[in-house]
């Protein structure tokens, strides 16, 4: 068994785990399923609270794909949320890989 069927199959028992919904968002990435990761993240976004983490996985992921005005956008959800969350150490990461983006569209 893989490890995407092993976290599927825990995801039966509990399908609300915000922690399993995002590893088994990271195998897809993993596995190049980047649409159904990418549905997984934005989920987990839409969670209250915002899972913060999550934003900066697709942040990456859309970066990864070349759509970087959708990268910028969710990154700069993400350091709201952060903020919001009191998690400075996320605010900062995902503002340094917006940094590297460039702030402005292409």
């Amino acid at each position: 068994m893989s490890r995407r069927e092993q976290i599927e199959t825990m995801l039966l028992d509990e399908p609300k785990d915000i922690f399993l919904r995002y590893a088994l968002a990271m195998e897809l990435n993993a596995e190049q399923q980047n649409e159904k990761s990418l549905e997984i993240l934005s989920e987990l976004q839409a969670e209250t609270p915002p899972h913060v983490p999550a934003f900066f996985m697709a942040g990456q992921q859309l970066a990864k794909l070349g759509r970087i005005n959708e990268a910028r956008s969710v990154l700069r959800d993400g350091i709201d949320h952060a903020r919001s969350q009191s998690n400075s150490h996320a605010a900062g990461e995902m503002s340094e890989f917006l940094t590297s983006l460039g702030q402005f569209g292409e």
